[in-house]
This record gives C-alpha cells, structure tokens and sequence, in this order.
C-alpha cells in the first residue's frame, strides 16, 4: 500500500519539464525476448540507460486491438501470458508495474478526434512486458497501455498520435511496439538460430520502410499496399505495422532520428526500431 500511495502522489496534472522525451518505436519479435540475455534485449536495455527515466511509460502494442480506443486505467495492471506453446519459465513471469489512473484521465482528456474509455479489465500484454521489463526491470515506472482501434488505417493512427504530443513535455515515454516486417507464416524455423536471416523481400521492403521514415516521406507508408509485393508480404495483417504510425505521428522538425536493433529474424521478421528525438 505504501507503493500505492506514493505513485497516487502524482497529480493528473503532470508539470511540464525542460526536457522533451523521446518516442520509441520497438520491434519486440518473439515473447522468449523477454527473458533472454541476447542482443535484442541488450538493445532495449541500452536505450533506457540512454534517456532520462520517464514519469511513466505509454505503449501502443500491437497485441491489444478493439473497436475504438482505450487506456489502461488500473492501479496495478496484470501480467498478461497472450501466448501458446513456450517454456513455463515465459509464464511464471510477473511485471508489477504500477498504472497511473490519474495520467490514463489526462491521456483520455488529450483526445478531440475520439473518445477514449478508460480500462480496468486489460492489463500488460507482451507487446508491453517483454520490453519494458528489461528496460525498467525493479518495476518502479508507472506502465499504461493504449489500445489500437482496428476499424482505422495507418493514417488514422498517425494523425490520432499527435493528440498525445503534450505528455512527451511532461516526462511520459512513448512507445509504440510491433514489428516492421512481420509475417509470421513465412517464419524459416530452421534458421531462427542463424544470425540475421532474412529473405530477399524482407530486407528490401525493410530499407524501403527506413529509408521513407528518414525522409518524412510518410504517404506511403499510409498507403502500404502501393509498394508491392514485397510490402505485402511484410503486412498480411496490419497490427504490427500500426504502432510504428503512433512513433511516427510525434516526430517534430527538431528531432533527431536514429535506429537501433535493425536486424533481421527467421526470413520473414524484422526487429529494426527507432528513437525520435
């Protein structure tokens, strides 16, 4: 309860700060990423040494799709296990992050184009968990999550993420979590232990992706379907592709970019991220 308190110590009218935090965009692969030591894991550590510790952390992952938006808006969100077929040691584990109910108000109160319900039944999916328990493993960072409305397309989410754009000055991290290139039907098995595999098509469309991004060339990346095969083959299913929208949609002409973890997976997956600002 003592926990409890003090993170209720935050008002729903978080100060603005000096320092603008940057957004994430983070491939997050497997669900075995979150309990091994490797160098996706490492990645994701590094980037949190890198930057100020946030007042609290926003993931968009792909892994929470509704009719509509929500936002987590428990005081202590569950671990969610929304997978099949890994190691017990993957289920056993727990990620007792706080929420922030007051910060899930304001974050509702934020939107104009939709509204935005507020959530006591989702919790932190492995969109969520895998990544933010090696970046803040003591837990001690409030984590929310906002859900991504599936009725809408990449333009919708791009455009909806600039309605977030005040809490970057107000310390809350942003993160969006998916995978550039995700196809998981083509996934070579074989070569999941082969360092940076990937087919002819995934790494072309993946330089495509990176190359469109660098150059704010975004209209493309809305209209995905329009770069060929090699983009269709990267999408067949849009909800890993979306949250890298939310990243997108907060970039400014003074940030910076930069990419980190660009690596190739099993043919058919990429975990190429990327910091703004």
């Amino acid at each position: 309860m003592d926990r409890l308190r003090s993170f209720k110590t935050f008002t729903n009218q978080l100060p603005e700060q000096e320092y603008v935090m940057p957004v994430l965009f983070i491939g997050h692969g497997s669900p075995m990423n979150g309990i091994q030591d490797n160098d996706f894991s490492r990645g994701w550590k590094a980037m949190a040494e890198k930057i100020p510790v946030p007042t609290a952390v926003l993931v968009v992952s792909a892994h929470w799709l509704s009719r509509g938006t929500k936002i987590t808006a428990m005081d202590f969100p569950e671990t969610i296990h929304d997978f099949g077929g890994f190691p017990q040691a993957l289920f056993d584990v727990q990620y007792p992050a706080p929420g922030m109910p007051d910060l899930a108000r304001e974050t509702a109160s934020l939107f104009h184009s939709t509204q935005v319900e507020l959530d006591h039944d989702w919790g932190l999916d492995h969109g969520t968990w895998t990544v933010v328990r090696h970046m803040y493993p003591q837990a001690n960072v409030p984590v929310l999550q906002l859900s991504i409305d599936y009725t809408k397309g990449p333009a919708y989410h791009f455009e909806l993420a600039k309605e977030l754009s005040a809490l970057r000055k107000k310390g809350v991290l942003i993160i969006g979590s998916g995978n550039m290139v995700h196809n998981l039907r083509m996934v070579a098995w074989d070569k999941m232990d082969e360092p940076e595999y990937g087919y002819d098509w995934a790494l072309n469309i993946n330089e495509k992706f990176k190359s469109l991004i660098t150059e704010q060339h975004y209209e493309p990346l809305f209209n995905y379907q329009s770069l060929g095969t090699d983009a269709l083959m990267a999408i067949p299913t849009p909800e890993h592709y979306i949250p890298l929208m939310y990243t997108l949609g907060l970039r400014t002409t003074a940030d910076d970019l930069s990419f980190f973890n660009d690596k190739a997976v099993a043919g058919s997956l990429t975990m190429t991220s990327l910091k703004i600002g």
